[in-house]
């Protein structure tokens, strides 16, 4: 496997890792904003990037993982 696309994924894991603090840290702000529509607004689009940016991560991780695990399988088989 390239170590670009391993670099490729890590830094995409921070990169999503990023977003869902930012989308948290938004959503915490939202419930000092005075205009309903405004925390309203504020409020799902913080639950959404916080809702993309773990689904991106989850996927990274899951893709890394699955990799690894077929790369070790095939490795232990050819020294079998």
């Amino acid at each position: 496997m390239k170590y670009r696309w391993w670099l490729f994924q890590v830094i995409m894991t921070f990169v999503s890792g990023f977003f869902l603090i930012f989308g948290i840290d938004l959503i915490m702000g939202s419930y000092s904003l005075k205009d309903p529509f405004s925390f309203i607004m504020t409020f799902f689009s913080a639950s959404f990037i916080i809702l993309i940016s773990l689904t991106l991560m989850v996927s990274f991780i899951i893709k890394m993982t699955r990799v690894y695990r077929h790369l070790n399988n095939k490795t232990n088989n050819n020294q079998s």
